[in-house]
Parts: C-alpha cells; structure tokens; sequence
C-alpha cells in the first residue's frame, strides 16, 4: 500500500542510550515523517550524588520540543491509553526494552526495531561486545518488524560494517551508531512509499546469541589462547572492561592488550606476569604471552603500561 505523501507519518520513537540519538536526529530531518512523542527510560540515580538523570534520548528529545513518555510499566492501561492518543502510523524502537504486544502492534504500521548485528545472529542485548569476542571482522545493523520472540521478526534491510582488527567495543559502536540512523531512515521512506520488503529470518543450525553481559564475563581466562584474551578485552573496552587480578589480589583492568606468539615453557605455566619493570607487562596464555597496553588499578586512574609499572613494584610479580 501507497501511502498518501501529501500526509507525513506519524511516528513514536523509543530509545534510551547515546546509540539510538543519531537515529531520531536523521528521521527529525525527514519532511516525510514527524516524531509525535517520544518513549524513554525514566529518569534513574547516577554517579556519587545519586541525582536523577535523563537518558540521552530524552535530552534529545527536550532539546527537539517533542513530547515525552517515561513509562515505567509498558503494561500499565494509562501509559497504553496515552500511548494511543498519539495516533501513530508507525513506532520506531532502538536499543529500548522489550515491548508487550500491545504495545509494539499499536500502530496501523506497526513497530520497527534497529538492531546492531546481521539477524538472525546475534539477537539479545549485547551484540556489538559479543561479535567483537567471537572475533568477527563483519558486523552490521538490521531493521525488522517486531513480532512476539526477540529480533525474530521479519527482516526489512541490512547493512554491513566492517570491525577492524583494532576496533573495541567504542569504535565499533560509533559505526554501528551511525550506521543504524541511515538504515532506520532508508527503512521508514520505503515503509512510506509501500515498498519496504518483510522477508522471514533465515533459520541457521548454528546462531550464535548475544546475552546480557554479566561481571564474570570480563574475567581473564589466562588458560585461553592470547588472541582469544585480546578479543575480550577489545570486546568489552572502554566499558565495561575485562579484568584480573595481580598475584598480591589488587584488581586490574585491562582496556587494550595484543598477543605475543609463542608457545609456553615447562617453566612459564599459563598464569605467570612477566615484566622488565619499566616497558612490557606481560601474563603467560595457553599459547604465548597477551601483553597488557592500557590498564586500570583498583583505586588509580586508567594509564598506559610504561607510566603503570613506573608506579608499581615488579617484585610484586614473582607469583611462583
């Protein structure tokens, strides 16, 4: 169906973090379209003060004049009533919370998410980390249509970006960032003009998932191989970090590391820091050392390794 042009959509967005700002930016700058209100997160405690703060889309959203809904039960009859109010032909949803029926299918259009990897992999709430730990050298963005399982619904338009061998989670997430308010864009004018394709997800026999990143996730198994390590730590930097422990029990973060073939000695067991206590600060993998760049200790500010050990005891590595 056609829809009358003369006639912009009406579209609700829902978003919270930084990522999904530049997507309500580009579909604010569309004459075919007009953001009626917009859903976020309510406002939440932050930093030592524990003051209320806004999510990035709701200052957004402010800045823009747009009306704003901070829901917090999407199942609650007067949030759904003020919902419908809006009279939307279309909602747009990026890196918001999972929606119940009667919500996503409000709208004549119904819903449309923009989700940070190729569906059908990676579907759950971290795939940006999770597709850097795998060591994927391709990512991308996807728009689809919401229906009842998470990111299983029918696809409309995918684009790939690459994920550089230097790239952590911060660099790919700008990419992905960007790239994702292009496609939510592309994918609204073709819903406009009748012409957006719904093609069902692909069924693979080997998905890999994308899960909510818990604490130990972050944990250095130093009997994994070095590239494996340095991809966890790419995956999980600048936040939230992977981590270890010196031998004295000082927690350590760990926000750029790099491997460094060769295999272990009788004598170097995985597990064993080594250091000249001035340039190089390295641990002992399964299959060669992972040298630890840019670092965090327990109680200090973030630093590269040369001003780290400059502060630090190298004696204090003599772990047997």
């Amino acid at each position: 169906m056609t829809l009358n042009p003369t006639a912009p959509l009406r579209l609700v967005f829902m978003g919270t973090p930084e990522f999904a700002v530049p997507t309500l930016a580009a579909l604010l700058t569309w004459p075919g379209c007009r953001v009626v209100a917009v859903v976020t997160a309510p406002d939440k405690p932050a930093g030592r003060g524990q003051k209320l703060a806004e999510s990035a889309v709701k200052q957004a959203a402010v800045a823009a004049g747009l009306p704003v809904l901070q829901p917090t039960n999407l199942k609650a009859p007067e949030f759904q009533q003020e919902l419908r109010s809006y009279a939307a032909d279309l909602q747009v949803i990026v890196a918001f919370r999972m929606l119940p029926e009667a919500v996503w299918s409000m709208p004549r259009l119904g819903s449309i998410n923009i989700h940070a990897s190729l569906l059908p992999q990676y579907r759950g709430a971290a795939p940006i980390n999770w597709a850097i730990i795998h060591g994927e050298t391709v990512t991308g963005v996807t728009s689809f249509f919401l229906q009842h399982e998470i990111d299983t619904g029918n696809l409309i338009f995918q684009d790939e970006v690459a994920i550089e061998p230097a790239d952590d989670f911060g660099a790919v997430y700008l990419k992905l960032q960007h790239a994702g308010a292009a496609l939510a864009l592309r994918t609204v004018q073709a819903i406009a003009a009748g012409t957006a394709p719904s093609i069902p997800q692909p069924q693979h026999a080997a998905l890999r998932a994308a899960p909510k990143l818990q604490k130990e996730t972050g944990r250095l198994d130093f009997e994994q191989p070095a590239a494996a390590l340095v991809n966890l730590v790419r995956g999980l930097s600048p936040w939230p970090t992977a981590f270890t422990h010196l031998p004295d029990g000082r927690g350590l973060k760990v926000f750029r590391a790099q491997a460094q073939p060769g295999a272990p000695s009788a004598d170097t067991p995985a597990g064993r820091w080594l250091s000249d206590g001035r340039s190089y600060l390295r641990v002992q993998t399964a299959d060669g050392q992972l040298e630890l760049l840019d670092l965090q200790l327990e109680g200090k500010k973030r630093m590269p390794v040369a001003d780290f050990l400059r502060g630090f005891n190298s004696a204090l590595l003599n772990n047997g």
